[in-house]
């Protein structure tokens, strides 16, 4: 969900940059409906499955109905980009490293026989990523048919009853991994921000379209409860009682703070879709120059 927010801008010709940086992503984003309009012509007439599968019946080429294996790579590829790939790799990136942190600080206690506990670790908070973000595709899909066209329920590729059963899966896996394998603070915690990415994307209080609301889940979510509960977790597992690290004191803070600049700035991109249906971030209340500065300030 999370894009780069412009480019970098030359100190001495701030508004002429600004300017050519909104010149620039009008006609990206022109390219990208045009873009988006083809893509819905062609699956006016092919379908989702024949376009996602063509390489499979390549082939072939055989007319018909698309077979089961093709059917199975069509879905393949539309699971993966529900689940949105780049958020899988700040998740992962994050995980690894105050899990190594933590480990490197009892270099004595390091048991590989922990490595399978740790990977299940990874795979719950996957989980936990794909119901937020797949929850929100939800309720998202005709602000997404605007702005991200190409996302698997806004294009068709998905039902929205195979998102449900994902979201399910993707929840149920996730809680039941932590539940066994981590206590019930960490179990807590895992429920406490399964429950912000509900009311984030979930009617009747939906807080993504509170800008300041929607901020402060993003930052909580991505920030503390990650770092906090990674960090916890790994003591847990190498038989030592929790510990704040000044170390990972620092680390929290700083992306508890970046955390906050991303939710800041990841709607200037989807101002169109946000504007049509009354989602108030900061980019549609105060202009995307404006918040594009701040972003900027931030760096």
């Amino acid at each position: 969900m999370h894009r780069p927010f412009c480019a970098s801008l030359p100190c001495q010709r701030p508004v002429n940059s600004l300017r050519h940086w909104t010149n620039t992503r009008e006609a990206s984003h022109l390219r990208w409906s045009a873009q988006a309009v083809s893509y819905r012509q062609r699956k006016h007439h092919s379908g989702p499955v024949a376009s996602a599968s063509a390489a499979a019946s390549g082939a072939g080429g055989a007319a018909g109905a698309p077979s089961v294996a093709q059917k199975a790579l069509a879905f393949q590829q539309a699971f993966w980009k529900f689940l949105r790939p780049h958020t899988i790799r700040g998740t992962i990136l994050g995980s690894c490293a105050v899990t190594a942190k933590a480990v490197l600080e009892n270099p004595q206690l390091i048991d590989w026989a922990l490595l399978p506990r740790a990977a299940l670790g990874v795979l719950a908070l996957l989980c936990g990523n794909g119901y937020i973000v797949g929850i929100n595709q939800i309720y998202d899909e005709d602000i997404d048919k605007v702005n991200k066209p190409f996302l698997p329920i806004a294009s068709g590729e998905l039902s929205k009853a195979q998102g449900w059963l994902l979201c399910a899966a993707l929840a149920g896996a996730g809680l039941v991994i932590v539940a066994t394998k981590f206590g019930s603070l960490i179990t807590k915690l895992y429920s406490f921000g399964l429950f912000l990415g509900t009311i984030y994307s979930v009617p009747p209080l939906r807080l993504k379209r509170f800008a300041v609301a929607a901020f402060m889940i993003i930052a909580t979510v991505r920030g503390f409860l990650l770092n906090f509960g990674v960090y916890h977790a790994v003591r847990a597992a190498l038989g030592l009682p929790f510990v704040w690290s000044p170390v990972i004191t620092f680390v929290t803070s700083f992306v508890t703070v970046f955390a906050t600049v991303i939710a800041i700035t990841k709607d200037l991109p989807d101002v169109e879709g946000d504007r049509k249906y009354n989602i108030d971030t900061l980019a549609t209340r105060f202009g995307a120059r404006t918040i594009s500065f701040v972003g900027k300030s931030c760096k």
